[in-house]
C-alpha cells in the first residue's frame, strides 16, 4: 500500500476535479498545481502550492514550460527503495509526488474543427502533460497517476477504504491506463501530421487507426464469439456507430452491422426512403413520395426476408410512418431495429411499445461526408475510397436499338444506385423506385438473377434489371428476357459484349452500359 501525501494536479478538463481535490484536501494531502488548474482549485476554497514556488521557477513560454523541472521529475521518477536515488534527491531538495492528475490539451476536438490552422493545431500538442503522465505511470510503485475524471470516484473510495493509500494493483491499473491514454493522443497527432502533409490523391504511407471501447457486447456475430464495441474519438457525422439509442435492449454485434448497411443505403438517396436489411443486404428497398409509403414499397419486395429485419429510413419518422411500421409487425413482420435521422414524440411512443426493439436516432443526414473504408484482413487492413460514384441519364450509353422510356430510365438509374449496396454478385429488379427482387452475394450472376426473378415472380415482367458488374456470358441475360424485363443497367465490358447486347435485342429489350463497376465484397 502507498500512502498517498502530496499530489501534482494539473488537468484541461476539469470534469469533477473539485470532489477528488476536496477528498484530498480533507485528508491533509499537499497539493501542487499550475496556472489555470491553480486558480480553479484556490476560487473554490482548496489550498494549493503553486508549482512555480515549489520549483522556484516560473511558468514561462506562454504556458508551454510549468512542470518540465527536475524537482518535478525528480519526484515522479525516484524509486525511494533505491539508496541512490534518495540521498540524489535529499541533496537537491527533491520530495516525493505519490500522484498525478493530468489530463491533456483538447488536440482532437481543436482538429475536428473544419476551420482549424495547424498552428492553431500545434499549440494544442501537450508536452508536458505526456511527460508528467508517462513518468508517474513507469514508476506505478511509488506513483498514482489519473487521466480521466471517470476514475476519482474509485480512487476516493479506496483512500476511505485504505486509510489513504493506494494498493500496488490499483496503481498499475492507473498506469496501464495512463499509456493507452498518451499513446492515443500520440497516435491522433501524428494522424492529424500526416493528412497534413500528404499528397491529396495519395493515400498516407502510415495509416493510423483509433477507435476507443465504447462496451462490451454479448457475443459476436454467433454466441460462442466474444465481441466488443470500439468507435471513434469523434463522431465523423450521421453514422449508426455515434447513433443516439432511444429505447430498446443493446445493440448486438450483427445489429451494429445491419444498422450501419440500412443508414448507409437511405443516406444516397434525396427521397424519401427505406432500406430493410437482413444480413448485411438490403430484402427490400425504395423510395416514395412519402416515408410511410417508401416503407411500405420496400416491404413488399420480400415480406419472407424481412422477417428479423432491421429499417433505415432518411427522413423525420411521423405517426403515420410509425403506424404502418406497426401494423407491418402486427401482420407477422418482426422488425429488430429502427435506424432513422429523428422521431415526433407521437412516433417514438407508439414504435417503443415493442420494448426490446433498439430504436435510433441518427441525426441530420445532410451534413455527413464519405470516409476511407477500411476492411481487416490477417495481418492487414485494406484502405479504400467509398463507393460515391453517380451518374445520371447523360452518362448512359445505349447499346440496343430498344432504348429505354423516361420511366425506364428513372428505375433504371434508381436500380443501379440501389445494387452497389447489395453483396456481389448482385442483380436487383426493380419496378420505379421500387425493388421487386433482388439476388444477392451469389457465386454466379446467373444464379443471383434466377434468384431474384424467382423472388419478383409475376412482378418480374415489365421491371428493369441492373446487374452490379458485366454479364460474362448471354445466360443472364436470357433469364431476364424470358422473365418479361423491359430494360437492364450494367457495367459492360466483357469480352462478350456482343453476344450479350445481340440477346438483349433478340428480347427487344433496352440495355445500357454505365462503364463503371459496383462491386460489395
Amino acid at each position: 500500500m502507498k500512502k498517498i501525501e502530496r499530489v501534482l494536479i494539473s488537468v484541461y478538463d476539469k470534469t469533477n476535479l473539485l470532489e477528488i481535490a476536496t477528498a484530498l484536501s480533507q485528508r491533509g494531502v499537499e497539493i501542487l498545481s499550475t496556472g489555470g488548474t491553480a486558480r480553479h482549485l484556490r476560487d473554490a476554497g482548496i489550498n494549493i502550492l503553486d508549482v512555480s514556488d515549489y520549483t522556484g521557477f516560473p511558468e514561462m513560454l506562454e504556458g508551454r514550460v510549468k512542470t518540465l523541472h527536475p524537482k518535478i521529475h525528480g519526484g515522479l521518477l525516484a524509486d525511494w527503495d533505491n539508496a541512490e536515488h534518495t540521498a540524489q534527491a535529499a541533496a537537491h531538495g527533491i520530495t516525493g509526488i505519490d500522484m498525478v492528475i493530468c489530463n491533456l490539451y483538447p488536440f482532437e476536438a481543436t482538429v475536428a474543427k473544419p476551420d482549424v490552422t495547424l498552428p492553431e493545431a500545434i499549440e494544442n500538442i501537450d508536452i508536458g502533460g505526456p511527460t508528467m503522465i508517462r513518468a508517474a505511470a513507469k514508476n506505478y510503485r511509488h506513483v498514482a497517476v489519473l487521466t480521466a475524471a471517470g476514475q476519482y470516484s474509485q480512487i476516493i473510495a479506496d483512500l476511505d477504504e485504505n486509510d489513504g493509500c493506494l494498493s500496488e494493483a490499483r496503481r498499475f491499473e492507473l498506469a496501464t491506463a495512463a499509456f493507452a491514454h498518451t499513446a492515443h493522443y500520440d497516435t491522433a497527432i501524428a494522424a492529424y501530421l500526416t493528412d497534413v502533409d500528404s499528397p491529396p490523391d495519395e493515400f498516407a504511407t502510415d495509416v493510423t487507426l483509433r477507435f476507443k471501447k465504447a462496451r462490451t457486447l454479448r457475443y459476436g456475430e454467433n454466441p460462442h464469439q466474444r465481441a466488443a464495441f470500439y468507435k471513434t474519438e469523434a463522431s465523423p457525422g450521421a453514422c449508426a456507430a455515434w447513433a443516439n439509442q432511444l429505447s430498446g435492449q443493446p445493440l448486438s454485434f450483427n445489429n451494429l452491422l445491419d444498422l450501419e448497411a440500412a443508414l448507409e443505403i437511405v443516406k444516397d438517396f434525396a427521397t424519401p426512403a427505406c432500406a430493410i436489411i437482413k444480413h448485411n443486404n438490403p430484402c427490400g428497398l425504395a423510395t416514395a413520395g412519402t416515408l410511410q409509403d417508401a416503407f411500405t414499397n420496400a416491404l413488399e419486395c420480400d415480406r419472407t426476408s424481412a422477417f428479423g429485419s432491421i429499417v433505415g429510413l432518411n427522413r423525420k419518422v411521423t405517426i403515420q410512418t410509425a403506424n404502418i411500421i406497426r401494423e407491418a409487425a402486427n401482420a407477422g413482420v418482426k422488425i429488430d431495429a429502427i435506424i432513422a435521422p429523428s422521431y415526433t414524440e407521437k412516433a417514438l411512443r407508439a414504435l417503443s411499445r415493442v420494448k426490446r426493439r433498439p430504436i435510433l436516432e441518427a441525426g441530420s443526414l445532410s451534413a455527413t461526408e464519405p470516409v476511407l473504408q477500411i476492411r481487416n484482413i490477417t495481418g492487414g487492413v485494406l484502405v479504400q475510397d467509398p463507393d460515391v460514384h453517380d451518374l445520371d441519364a447523360n452518362d448512359l450509353e445505349v447499346v440496343t436499338a430498344c432504348a429505354p422510356t423516361e420511366a425506364e430510365i428513372e428505375s433504371l438509374l434508381f436500380a443501379w444506385k440501389a445494387c452497389k449496396h447489395v453483396k456481389s454478385n448482385c442483380i436487383l429488379l426493380a419496378n420505379s423506385t421500387q425493388s421487386v427482387g433482388i439476388g444477392a452475394g451469389q457465386m454466379s450472376r446467373v444464379d443471383a438473377a434466377i434468384i431474384a426473378i424467382r423472388k419478383a415472380g409475376e412482378k418480374a415482367k415489365g421491371a428493369v434489371l441492373a446487374s452490379d458488374a458485366y454479364f460474362p456470358f448471354p445466360d443472364g441475360v436470357e433469364i431476364a428476357g424470358e422473365a418479361g424485363i423491359r430494360a437492364i443497367i450494367q457495367p459492360g465490358g466483357s469480352v462478350n459484349d456482343t453476344p450479350v447486347i445481340e440477346t438483349a435485342d433478340a428480347y427487344g429489350m433496352a440495355m445500357v452500359l454505365t462503364g463503371v463497376r459496383h462491386f460489395r465484397h
